[in-house]
Order: structure tokens, then C-alpha cells, then sequence
């Protein structure tokens, strides 16, 4: 018979190499991305990549990661299909794809899929949807637009048309007319994203009615609102990421944390503690995901926008939801 201590060291021994087994076949966590605009956009989807590389050099081998990048609207639930089929977590990168990843979610019940964008309404047991709460911080981009603004007039250009980005732009005028109730402002929809001219032709428009300051929710289409600018010597609030210093036909920046949110879904994911269900993050979640920056603010500028972002956060001001 054997005795016991042989048969403890015999145990220790099989769990050992049970264990050292288990690591040694351990997989990455395989995780997809659709940015469906450039990657190099100067906004959402630039912000989103950089937060992608960034969980990249957190954890190295750990992640794998498959990207697809700049398609048609007509081919994103094949993208988001390919994206689907071989990896664990899914990440589609703005509002425009929730409609998508809920369709395509039903096909796929065991893999995990992230909105970064995600608006509320909606839901199944395998999707998050995370909610930048735009409409927020752009009435601080107002209220700060309203500060540096010389002529006393403002514009704001959105993409598409939907209630996220609309209700960002109503905001936007509510923040700017909370320093000056008599400033004028402009507020235009391309109905796409990356138009380049049409964003162009908006912004020319609101010059001419004397906007010297603009913001936007603009992907590719922002290079034509700056080339607007540039022609006609006026400014613009950046969004997303605070690159001040970098260019100075920008001001200001409001920083709408969408790479902030990438990371947190691959966080999550690798942690094993990923949730489905509707999250807002906004100023809540701190300066990362939601925050606003004047470039160069004077310390009047910076208490005025410290003091705005507290009563957002205490409930005293009340938004729009987007």
C-alpha cells in the first residue's frame, strides 16, 4: 500500500502540473474593434484608437486584438459578423453602431459586446452600452465658448441628425448662453460625420453671421470646419482629447473620454468582471472620461468651468441626455 505522505507528494505533484499546464495553454483575450471612421480624425474615433493602444501597452500579450476600420454604414453587421466570429469581446467604436451590434449580438450569445457611444433604451444579456454623456460636457464647451468668444457669437456643427448629437448641440447653446444671454448662435447638421465640405460650408455660414468660435461633433468632417477657420481667422474647441498647444487655431478642448471607455471594456473583460447593461460615465467617472479645458485659461476662466462642472455633478444644472 502506499503510504499517505506518498500519496499528498503524488497529488501535489499532479496539481502542479495541472496547474503549469492551465498557464502554459492560456489564450490572450481576443478582442475586436470596429472604428467605423479614420483613425487619425483629430476626434471620436482617433480618441478610441489612442484608448485601444494604450490597453495594448498595458497588456501587452494578454490581448490580442483584431481592428477594422473606416467602412460604410451599408457594411458595418458584416464587419461587426467578421469581428464576432473570432474573437471574445467586441467593441464598436460610436452611436452609429448600436444598431448593428444589437443584431448582430443575437447571432453571437457568448461573446461580450461594448458601445463606446451607447445611448440608453436598449438592452440584451451580452451588450454594454457605455454613454460619454455629451450633452453634459458640451454645455461646459459652451459656457467656455461664450468666454472666449470677441464678436459674441458662436457655432456649433453636428453630423448625423440623431438625438445624441442634437441634444449636445441644444446644450452647447444652454452653456454659452449661461455667461452671456445675448450671445448669438448658430447650430447646423451635415448629416454625416466625415463630409469635409459640407462641415466647410456650415462653418463659412456661421462666420458670416459672426461666429469667431466653433464646436463640433464631427469625425473627418472637422477638417473642414478647420479649414474654414484658418480662411477666416476664427477659433475652434477641440473634443476629446486635450491637445492644447499643439495647433493654435484651437482654444479649448473638451475632453469626451471615448478611449477612456475602450480601455475600461478591456479592463473589465480581462478582469473577468465585464457587466452587460446601460453605464454612464461622463464627470462622474472623473477628469479622464469627462472634463474641459481651456487652453491657457486665466484663473477666473478655470474657477467658472470648475464651478459649472460641480453643479453638473451636484444636479443643480440639468441636461439633455446624449
Amino acid at each position: 500500500m502506499r503510504s499517505r505522505r506518498s500519496i499528498l507528494k503524488a497529488a501535489l505533484l499532479t496539481g502542479a502540473l495541472t496547474l503549469s499546464a492551465t498557464l502554459a495553454h492560456a489564450e490572450p483575450l481576443k478582442v475586436g474593434i470596429l472604428i467605423p471612421g479614420s483613425k487619425s480624425d483629430k476626434g471620436w474615433m482617433e480618441s478610441s484608437y489612442d484608448g485601444l493602444m494604450a490597453a495594448e501597452k498595458k497588456y501587452g500579450d494578454k490581448i490580442k486584438v483584431q481592428m477594422i476600420e473606416n467602412i460604410n454604414y451599408a457594411d458595418m453587421d458584416q464587419a461587426l459578423t467578421n469581428l464576432a466570429s473570432k474573437n471574445t469581446l467586441v467593441i464598436g467604436v460610436g452611436g452609429q453602431t448600436q444598431a448593428s451590434v444589437y443584431k448582430i449580438a443575437k447571432r453571437f450569445p457568448k461573446v461580450h459586446f461594448s458601445i463606446v457611444g451607447g445611448n440608453d433604451g436598449e438592452s440584451a444579456p451580452n451588450v454594454a452600452g457605455y454613454d460619454v454623456k455629451q450633452a453634459e460636457i458640451a454645455y461646459v464647451a459652451g459656457a467656455a465658448a461664450a468666454m472666449l468668444s470677441k464678436n459674441g457669437a458662436i457655432s456649433y456643427v453636428g453630423g448625423l441628425e440623431i438625438p445624441s448629437i442634437v441634444n449636445a448641440g441644444k446644450e452647447f447653446g444652454n452653456g454659452a448662453k449661461s455667461i452671456n444671454p445675448n450671445i448669438k448662435y448658430t447650430e447646423n447638421y451635415t448629416g454625416d460625420f466625415d463630409d469635409v465640405a459640407k462641415a466647410k460650408e456650415a462653418t463659412l455660414a456661421a462666420i458670416a453671421q459672426g461666429a469667431d468660435i466653433h464646436y463640433h461633433i464631427l469625425n473627418l468632417g472637422l477638417r473642414g470646419m478647420e479649414q474654414a477657420a484658418k480662411e477666416k481667422g476664427t477659433h475652434i474647441i477641440g473634443s476629446y482629447t486635450d491637445r492644447c498647444g499643439t495647433d493654435p487655431l484651437y482654444v479649448a478642448y473638451s475632453i469626451t473620454g471615448t478611449g477612456y471607455q475602450v480601455q475600461y471594456a478591456i479592463d473589465e473583460a480581462v478582469k473577468g468582471s465585464w457587466a452587460p447593461g446601460y453605464k454612464e460615465f461622463g464627470l462622474k467617472m472623473g477628469p479622464e472620461a469627462s472634463n474641459m479645458v481651456i487652453c491657457g485659461a486665466t484663473p477666473e476662466q478655470k474657477a467658472k468651468l470648475d464651478a459649472i462642472m460641480k453643479d453638473l455633478l451636484d444636479g443643480k444644472i440639468k441636461v439633455l441626455k446624449g
